[in-house]
């Protein structure tokens, strides 16, 4: 049985999330492949200058021109942020390092957050079983109603096509003409980032299993919990259970101004 969930809503755009019905879905996917090759040939510290000569002055992913180097490193930017002074990706970064197989449930999960039009498509795959075959129309239909009369109907379509890769290159997803629904991979570096952007986000003790981003783990609430622990002894978080009473806190990635962003946003 896996976690209910809603889309969240007034998320705290100083930390990173960005919020709204527009998103970098229209023209592109989550890049995996881009960000874990960028991510790859950068020290963690990397300023967000640093990133952008990488793509555009050393052409470290290989565009053909100077025009689709410099798009891609503004698109990466928004999807990611690339910065170390912003929280959400900083944290992000950092556990990057310490889990290779969480890096596609990573980059979902910050994507997610960064970009408020894939969230808008997630019912359309979270909400299937394993093994059920994914509806476009069903994607679409949720895009419509989310954007109102932002985009034509040839933007919608595109960013349909560009949402289900992304579903299907975090492992929600699975197939090229026909998809149908997978189980994403969760780990404990990405369980440990779940649970920290439903704690920036506001939830605390129990009510961060029961966010979004959990929901996004693709794994039940014993197995959240059990990952949680293991995030815990490898010194990610810091959890403490007593009974049904639950405490979680991440003093070892969250820096001391990050902290007092949250304390005042709460």
């Amino acid at each position: 049985m896996t976690i209910a969930y809603r889309l969240p809503q007034g998320l705290p755009e100083r930390l990173g999330f960005r919020v709204g019905n527009r998103g970098m879905h229209s023209t592109r996917t989550m890049m995996l492949a881009e960000l874990d090759a960028l991510l790859s040939a950068l020290p963690e510290d990397a300023s967000r200058e640093q990133y952008d000569a990488a793509v555009i002055d050393d052409n470290l992913l290989g565009k053909g021109t100077a025009s689709a180097r410099r798009l891609t490193a503004q698109r990466l930017g928004e999807l990611y942020a690339l910065d170390p002074r912003v929280p959400l990706f900083r944290t992000m970064r950092c556990l990057w390092e310490l889990d290779t197989a969480g890096r596609p449930m990573l980059a979902c999960l910050c994507a997610n957050a960064r970009d408020p039009l894939l969230r808008i498509t997630s019912p359309a795959v979270l909400d299937l079983h394993a093994g059920e075959a994914y509806s476009k129309e069903q994607m679409l239909s949720l895009l419509k109603e989310g954007t109102g009369e932002r985009f034509s109907l040839s933007t919608i379509d595109k960013i349909a096509r560009n949402a289900a890769s992304s579903w299907t290159q975090s492992g929600h997803l699975q197939g090229r003409a026909k998809k149908v629904r997978a189980l994403a991979q969760a780990t404990p570096a990405a369980t440990a980032y779940a649970l920290l952007l439903g704690y920036m986000s506001g939830a605390r003790g129990e009510l961060l299993y029961s966010t979004y981003w959990v929901r996004l783990l693709d794994a039940p609430m014993s197995r959240v919990d059990a990952l949680a622990f293991e995030a815990s002894r490898r010194g990610w978080l810091d959890y403490r259970r007593v009974a049904n009473v639950v405490e979680i806190t991440f003093p070892d990635l969250l820096t001391a101004p990050e902290m007092e962003m949250i304390r005042e946003q709460d």
